[in-house]
């Protein structure tokens, strides 16, 4: 079962072990989906954006040497040395293998517990980062399913590849065979707050207009 909560705006909570995935920001590479609305060049400049806000949002939460970026594409890339440099994170090539597979990398080198992230979710906050880390304590699994069928973030106590077997990654059935794998599993999945990511041009006027409601 999953136990649906609003984000109470940050509750305290120790640090916690944080990887993000993210791909170089190389124009037709980043963003893909938006290049009809943004060109190549917009939409690889809206996915640096996207990658500095979650960075700004991860070393608020957690100390940045509980922190690794896991690069794609160019793992060399400017901006990747600069975020590194800048916040003190560390950073590790991404392996070979679909999503789930480098996801569970990433939480396997983390160490237990710890929580996984991409980076065009705007809706992340260091508050809702710390209440899922939290929710560790209590659960096996957390989780911020995404309104497109997807999810946010996934976090663990215990990472177990089987987490990610046969999911259909990319549509909108992967939160649904999640919550089957953890079913099977026999484990406790807690999902804090219902997020939305930056994939379509309406989700950019909606991440503009969040702005603007928040200064």
């Amino acid at each position: 079962m999953c136990a649906e909560r609003p984000d109470d705006g940050g509750v305290p909570s120790a640090e916690f072990a944080l990887a993000i995935l993210a791909k170089a920001p190389i124009p037709g590479q980043a963003k893909s989906r938006l290049i009809p609305a943004l060109g190549p060049e917009g939409a690889a400049r809206l996915h640096e954006r996207l990658l500095r806000h979650t960075l700004a949002i991860a070393v608020a939460a957690t100390p940045a040497h509980r922190i690794t970026l896991w690069t794609a594409l160019d793992h060399d890339h400017p901006l990747f040395v600069e975020l590194a440099e800048r916040h003190g994170i560390s950073l590790r090539p991404q392996p070979a293998g679909d999503l789930g597979e480098r996801m569970h990398h990433a939480l396997v080198e983390a160490g237990e517990p710890a929580l996984v992230i991409g980076s065009d979710c705007p809706m992340l906050s260091p508050g809702l980062l710390r209440t899922c880390a939290e929710a560790l304590g209590k659960h096996d699994v957390v989780c911020l399913p995404a309104e497109d069928g997807g999810y946010g973030l996934i976090g663990v106590r215990h990472p177990d590849p089987r987490l990610f077997d046969d999911v259909p990654w990319g549509t909108g059935s992967v939160m649904a065979r999640t919550r089957e794998r953890i079913t099977a599993l026999g484990w406790r999945l807690t999902c804090p707050a219902t997020v939305w990511d930056v994939d379509r041009p309406e989700d950019i006027r909606r991440w503009q207009q969040t702005i603007s409601d928040r200064s």
